[in-house]
């Protein structure tokens, strides 16, 4: 087997390991939401409320840089058999009604401002823009400790750029999976850089003949640092 097929077979078997993870359940964690509608840099002013009977209910709000987040827990759907939303800004309201839930937590839909619709989900195009922006933040702080380690060769160049596209890639695609306001999602980064730090270990070591221990050393402060700052960026950014 070439050498380079190896090596991509090495990080995508390891790094298959832990996207099969599911989420873990929490005993005693707080009640997760009901349904979650993600508005895109909202005007300041916009409530959304649900109708139970005669009356609204508004939703809770989470502010996550461009966005923000409106929340319905099950004590604000009790009384909800139709479930319509009432978007409110300025003098304007509309109604927007969509289907019953299929499950009881964690629906997600999004709101689109301009065709006064709520899509269940999240938006492609969100989605691929908040994993770009998260690659390449990692590959900017990577590529930093990368170059102070002393690492000039093209070809270490390259192998970087590869490696870590593919482990950064994964790891934020498998990130875009949890529910935007996900408690735990730390803890699951965690165990998470260390298998990839594993992987890259191995695929490095395959690249990278000499300097074994620098290369080691390279590795293990790359993916602390880029752990820190996955940490916070998950705190700022929306997921």
């Amino acid at each position: 087997m070439p050498k380079s097929t190896r090596l991509i077979f090495i990080i995508m078997f390891s790094l298959l390991i832990f996207v099969s993870f599911d989420c873990v359940c929490y005993a005693n964690a707080a009640e997760p939401p009901s349904i979650l509608i993600i508005a895109s840099n909202p005007p300041p002013d916009l409530e959304i409320s649900v109708k139970t009977g005669d009356a609204y209910v508004k939703a809770e709000k989470v502010e996550k840089a461009m966005e923000k987040y409106y929340t319905f827990y099950s004590r604000h759907l009790r009384d909800v058999s139709d479930y319509v939303f009432k978007v409110t800004t300025g003098n304007d309201s509309y109604e927007i009604a969509i289907d019953k839930p299929g499950e009881r937590y964690n629906q997600i839909y999004t709101l689109n401002l301009t065709d006064r619709t709520l899509t269940p989900g999240k938006l492609l195009s969100r989605s691929v823009l908040l994993i770009l922006m998260r690659v390449i933040l990692t590959l900017i702080i990577e590529g930093i400790v990368f170059w102070m380690f002393g690492f000039r060769n093209k070809d270490y160049w390259i192998a970087f750029l590869i490696i870590n596209v593919i482990t950064q890639g994964l790891l934020n695609i498998w990130i875009n999976g949890f529910f935007p306001i996900q408690s735990y999602l730390i803890l699951n980064l965690v165990a998470a850089e260390i298998l990839i730090f594993i992987a890259e270990i191995k695929a490095f070591l395959m690249i990278i003949k000499t300097q074994r221990l620098r290369t080691v050393l390279y590795v293990l402060t790359a993916n602390l640092m880029s752990l820190l700052a996955g940490g916070y960026i998950i705190t700022v950014l929306p997921v």
